[in-house]
């Protein structure tokens, strides 16, 4: 928690067949991953890769599983045209200014992780709706429930051990940040969850859940938006929410504060009616720039510009 990046992964195992659910950020992550799966499954051959979406940190260890095949949505490839390559990422760490916003920020989060050598493969087969597997004696059930997180979110389903893999559709102990939306889809998305009856959800990130703390954070996407569509009707932008809800420290408890401003824009571009997609660099500057002004430091003039989102000036 606390962090950028640390995804939670899966393995599923039976009758020497295996299937994981996403893949670590890097290739050295993945290695390591698989190395603690092998010493856990044995002899298990892996073939199979499910993405519960297409961010990075779920789906750029894949080329450490050649020939295996990689299930997505359908519309998991679009979100993958949007997300800056990782040459793009390790660009943005090593060349951005660290006396600024955005290059300090990515140093702080991201530059810990080696981008180097990554190779982003596409989804070797998609669906949309849902999609059934049988794994040795394992059923799994795989349910597309995006546009939510992104647009080609899915989540994992094991009947029979009543687990379910949620993906970016729940994040446990940090805020979320949301690059589809809106905030009542993600949380229909939590309530398509509840429905399956789990005894045990995985997040996407953070430790692992029970139906009550879902509830819980169902609530918390509920009154997010709520508070969204209540300053968006007073003429407030993202930004000004972003700080209203922060300075009233109304989720207290929650981690990466900053990331309020990637979801409340993503929300306000829905309140607006807005059709076309965000830059995702651009909703990580506006995040940068709200965890600087809460770590206190003093940003210098040239920052303070027109964003071209809201139309309004910030730092």
């Amino acid at each position: 928690m606390g962090t950028w990046g640390l995804a939670n992964c899966g393995l599923i195992h039976s009758d020497g067949e295996g299937l994981l659910v996403d893949t670590p950020y890097t290739p050295g992550l993945t290695e390591a991953f698989l190395a603690e799966a092998h010493r856990a499954a044995g002899d298990t051959v892996l073939r199979t890769v499910v993405a519960t979406h297409a961010n990075g940190d779920h789906t750029w260890g894949a080329q450490c599983l050649p020939g295996s095949q990689i299930l997505a949505t359908d519309a998991a490839l679009q979100h993958q045209c949007l997300e800056p390559t990782p040459q793009e990422l390790s660009t943005l760490i090593h060349d951005s200014d660290p006396d600024q916003p955005l290059g300090w920020y990515f140093r702080r989060h991201f530059g810990k992780f080696d981008f180097s050598g990554i190779q982003v493969l596409p989804p070797t087969r998609t669906f949309s709706g849902r999609y059934d597997l049988l794994l040795g004696q394992i059923p799994v059930e795989l349910h597309e429930v995006g546009p939510a997180h992104t647009v080609g979110d899915l989540i994992v389903h094991l009947p029979d051990q009543r687990v379910v893999f949620a993906g970016d559709i729940v994040f446990s102990g940090d805020h979320p940040c949301h690059w589809a939306g809106p905030l009542d889809r993600v949380a229909a998305a939590g309530e398509r969850i509840l429905a399956l009856d789990p005894e045990w959800i995985i997040p996407g990130h953070g430790p692992l859940m029970t139906p009550a703390d879902l509830r819980k954070y169902i609530a918390y996407l509920d009154d997010l938006a709520d508070q969204a569509f209540l300053l968006h009707g007073q003429g407030k932008t993202a930004l000004d929410a972003v700080h209203i809800l922060i300075e009233e420290n109304r989720y207290s408890g929650l981690g990466l504060p900053e990331r309020l401003a990637i979801t409340l824009s993503t929300e306000f571009r829905h309140l607006n009616q807005a059709g076309t997609h965000a830059n995702l660099v651009e909703l990580f500057e506006l995040a940068a720039c709200i965890a600087w002004k809460c770590a206190s430091i003093t940003v210098a003039p040239t920052r303070f510009r027109r964003h071209p989102l809201t139309d309004q000036w910030s730092w």
